[in-house]
């Protein structure tokens, strides 16, 4: 497990790149301009998203004409993935608003791309392949700030040998993992809708699930052009490097979420109140601080993110278009952490997330209102610990459901984007039987002991 080395990185081929704007069929007129609120703006000089899906089926030859189709289709639902954000200054207060135009630029990034290898070398790979960096948007580095002048959204598909990566880049500040994945979803089921001899241009295409992009948060009447206290870029963005780091995805069997869960809640006193994320994120906190060999003093934390549509009554529906988070923080010192059983973290863990309740997050957005802030990563974020786990993903998005004609992909996987130490995103696992993939991100001698840890192996079931 402590064999790693640095892998030859082959060099990707570009085909072709070109920019998809959306059919101009709808019967409704979109909105021209979308002010971006208190909640989109936390995430303005954070990484963008990067999700994506690797096929073991070769491509047929018109699948980029159908996907480019179907592209200029689902955003004609999806029209403000084509827009770019722009800024208002007001030099007086020394402040500045932000808006998405909806016309300037008008276009998504749609890239072909190919390389010289194969699935299996994906698969094989102790760690993530160096290689799956440059699927996404051709490996280019960016921060949602960059939506001025960039594309929100970015397609590439990458051939393989003997397969295929499909490779979905999106600005954090207009959408979260639900939107995201709402928008995957919907382009795969557009895609399989679209004929080879469709004489309507996908007019008569149908989708289940219309996004919601009416502001339903918060409260109506709020002042549109909420204000940061920023006039310069400068002044504020923060393209943080996060340094070495090695980053493995870890399987996790239904039956060893279960044994966990298990001892959790026995450990812990209570009868299934301890849920199957929350006994693993405590499992993982656990594991990575002890693979850190910290100081019995030292504090640490983990935040967990979570989707804030469920924390609010009446939840507002998933359909609802926006970067809507927010993060549960759990705080100790190591030595509580690991001189306690599991079922002691899983419970703070438990209490921590139901305490982050409508009160509580609409207590952050008034906090962040009267006193406005941008996120920022690394050192310089207010959430920062140096010692610090960070959960995020989720385990109930469809990752597998979208197939594009190519059948169930084999592999979900990320990019560069918002990889820093400590960093743990969960996946459904891909036989959809309750198993977890777990996105690791640690500095390499961290990612050395955790493998060597061998209470922390005996739950992992295949790597």
């Amino acid at each position: 497990m402590g064999n790693f080395r640095v892998q030859s990185c082959p060099k990707l081929k570009i085909i072709k790149e070109s920019y998809v704007k959306p059919r101009n069929f709808h019967n409704e007129s979109p909105k021209n301009q979308i002010n971006l609120g208190l909640t989109d703006l936390f995430m303005l000089t954070m990484d963008t998203m990067q999700k994506g899906l690797l096929f073991n089926t070769k491509l047929s030859p018109n699948f980029l004409e159908k996907l480019e189709n179907a592209l200029h289709v689902s955003l004609v639902y999806f029209y403000p993935l084509a827009g770019r954000f722009a800024t208002k200054k007001f030099y007086d207060e020394h402040a500045c608003s932000f808006y998405l135009d909806c016309e300037a630029g008008s276009r998504a990034r749609l890239i072909h791309a190919a390389v010289d290898c194969t699935v299996s070398d994906i698969l094989s790979s102790v760690d993530v392949h160096p290689i799956v960096k440059s699927f996404f948007d051709l490996g280019d580095k960016s921060v949602n700030h960059d939506g001025h002048t960039r594309p929100l959204l970015s397609v590439q598909v990458t051939e393989l040998h003997d397969g295929v990566f499909i490779g979905f880049t999106m600005n954090h500040c207009i959408a979260d993992g639900t939107s995201l994945w709402h928008f995957i979803s919907t382009l795969s089921e557009v895609f399989n809708q679209i004929k080879d001899d469709d004489e309507n241009e996908g007019k008569s295409i149908f989708i289940s699930r219309k996004p919601i992009f009416e502001t339903l948060f918060p409260h109506k009447g709020y002042d549109p052009n909420f204000k940061l206290p920023y006039l310069e870029p400068e002044e504020f963005i923060n393209r943080y490097d996060p340094g070495s780091l090695r980053v493995r995805i870890f399987h996790f069997s239904k039956q060893s979420i279960a044994t966990l869960k298990a001892q959790a809640n026995s450990e812990c006193g209570l009868r299934n109140n301890i849920s199957s994320f929350q006994a693993l994120s405590a499992f993982m906190w656990r594991s990575i601080t002890r693979a850190r060999n910290l100081r019995p003093d030292d504090e640490i934390g983990c935040s967990i993110v979570i989707n804030a549509r469920t924390r609010l009554d009446p939840q507002l529906p998933p359909e609802y278009f926006r970067c809507f988070l927010t993060a549960a923080q759990c705080t100790s010192t190591v030595r509580d952490l690991l001189s306690n059983e599991l079922g002691r973290a899983a419970l703070l863990v438990n209490q921590c997330i139901k305490s982050h309740d409508e009160k509580a997050f609409k207590s952050l957005v008034k906090l962040f209102e009267e006193h406005p802030f941008v996120v920022q990563p690394g050192p310089r974020s207010a959430y920062y610990k140096p010692n610090g786990v960070t959960i995020g993903g989720s385990i109930r998005f469809d990752m597998y459901g979208p197939e594009f004609g190519l059948g169930k992909a084999v592999a979900v996987l990320a990019g560069y984007a918002s990889k820093e130490d400590g960093k743990v995103t969960a996946n459904p696992g891909r036989d959809g039987d309750g198993s977890v993939d777990l996105e690791v991100c640690l500095k390499p001698e961290t990612m050395n002991a955790l493998e060597l840890d061998q209470e922390f192996m005996r739950f992992v079931s295949c790597v």
